[in-house]
């Protein structure tokens, strides 16, 4: 733990610094669990063999179109277009910058550990028992889970109003969104809690961003107005002052 002192040079209360170093274990945990081939990767087998897909079949079709909510590319379309909105009405590029910085933040961190890890999904999964790492996939950590619980967790962390409903939707569209992918097969168990640590990750160090995203928001509104005043703008024409100018010599 940092020394006493440290925390009053945190932009961040204590409480939230300790949060995020506790999650920030967690997910070290569940990356070593997995580098080992520990009970946690046995786990992850368990669950695959037992085909929870195959349990209710007339529900796939439905939970493979829910999963799109955390599907990188629509969920951040969505997200754009509503944040674009709510700075269009703020005067404020705050929104979009906040977006922006989390999915930034996601792509390099989360990408990162895929690249690393190179792991396959429980439908390529070639040895029983092993942990399918360094393979050339890039399932670990899951993509999905992550991802919902940035976008839908930016959407609550910009809430004006009703902060706390949308706390608690967040929380839902990350855990379910996670459970279903682990339901359809398409990700082991410990994909889903590495991916639900990654982007709670992501979420506590958004505030250590606000001083970098405020002065940028100050540079592109004044960058705006400055365009804006270099506008060219059309000078009436003066009125002739007497009858004589108004005529044309003959």
């Amino acid at each position: 733990m940092p020394p006493a002192g440290i925390w009053d040079r945190l932009p961040v209360s204590r409480g939230h610094a300790v949060l995020f170093c506790l999650v920030a274990a967690f997910y070290l945990a569940v990356i070593v669990a997995v580098l080992t081939t520990s009970r946690l990767v046995a786990l992850d087998w368990k669950v695959m063999l037992w085909a929870p897909y195959q349990r209710l079949p007339k529900l796939n079709d439905f939970l493979n179109l829910y999963v799109v909510t955390g599907q990188r590319g629509p969920s951040a379309i969505a997200a754009t277009a509503w944040l674009a909105w709510r700075s269009w009405r703020t005067r404020s590029w705050r929104p979009l910058l906040i977006l922006a910085v989390a999915l930034v933040l996601l792509n390099m961190t989360v990408g990162a550990v895929k690249i690393f890890t190179g792991r396959l999904g429980p439908h390529y999964a070639h040895v029983f028992g092993s942990n399918e790492l360094f393979m050339g996939g890039g399932i670990f950590p899951s993509g999905h889970t992550a991802n919902a619980v940035v976008t839908w967790g930016v959407l609550a962390y910009l809430a004006i109003r009703g902060r706390r409903a949308g706390a608690v939707l967040a929380g839902w569209m990350g855990f379910s969104v996670g459970v279903t992918t682990v339901y359809l097969g398409t990700h082991w168990v410990s994909d889903v809690l590495a991916g639900w640590a990654s982007g709670l990750l992501v979420l506590l160090a958004l505030p250590l961003f606000e001083p970098i995203v405020s002065t940028m928001d100050d540079r592109l509104q004044a960058l705006v107005t400055r365009r804006r005043g270099d506008a060219p703008t059309l000078s009436p024409i003066p009125a002739p002052r007497n009858r004589e100018l108004q005529e044309s010599p003959r």
